[in-house]
């Protein structure tokens, strides 16, 4: 548990936000170097998604989205502006968010807010998004941040919305990564922490056709 390895909170987020903040504001910056694999990611997402718009009664809205993690916006411009009428980025790093508005051109008016906030402290807007994404930052919260970060994305959610995590999975347990001070849990963990949210699993998928020495990544779909 993420407990056991965080011995020092304030400085688990504080070495993070040190490390995004020397990031190149890129791409291949957001992709740690694996900025090739943009593509096969978003188009996989993209087949991800589209099961949540067949009709139905269940079928999710197109108003709007929340990408968390958004960095320059490289989810928000290929895979949810194409999709969403309006989109609301969070991060961390201010100068991510200050590029996507260049790195997104004409589409940023299509930008509702760009919250700079780490997720840890940041609650979405009650009734508000029909999708909130998130990739690849949940190992920058510990196991509690995790799970209260996912009520309050909870009660963000419109009528028939989604919560989306698309991540690394360790093979077995938690792996500390100290250089970018983060997390890596497996299956089993992550699972139980969206139960501990009170959200129902409603879809998980292994990411197919990534490099072989990269973590293994899934995406799983929750209301």
């Amino acid at each position: 548990m993420s407990e056991e390895m965080v011995e020092d909170e304030m400085q688990f987020y504080c070495k993070a936000k040190k490390y995004w903040k020397a990031v190149p504001a890129t791409v291949d910056g957001m992709l740690g170097g694996y900025g090739h694999i943009s593509n096969i990611d978003i188009n996989s997402s993209k087949r991800f998604l589209q099961k949540f718009f067949r009709d139905g009664p269940n079928k999710t809205g197109t108003s709007c989205a929340l990408d968390c993690g958004a960095g320059i916006g490289r989810i928000t411009k290929r895979l949810l502006l194409p999709i969403f009428k309006m989109v609301d980025m969070v991060d961390v790093t201010e100068d991510f968010l200050i590029k996507a508005k260049t790195y997104l051109g004409e589409e940023s008016k299509r930008i509702g807010n760009f919250f700079c906030s780490g997720l840890q402290d940041f609650t979405p807007e009650p009734n508000h998004y029909d999708v909130i994404w998130v990739q690849w930052v949940i190992g920058h919260l510990t196991d509690e941040h995790l799970v209260d970060f996912l009520k309050r994305c909870k009660t963000g959610l419109r009528p028939n919305g989604i919560i989306v995590i698309k991540d690394n999975m360790a093979h077995e347990g938690v792996i500390m990564d100290d250089v970018d001070s983060s997390l890596c849990r497996d299956l089993d963990l992550v699972r139980k922490l969206i139960r501990q949210a009170g959200l129902g699993l409603l879809c998980q998928e292994r990411q197919e056709n990534f490099p072989d020495e990269i973590y293994h990544v899934y995406t799983f779909a929750m209301r």
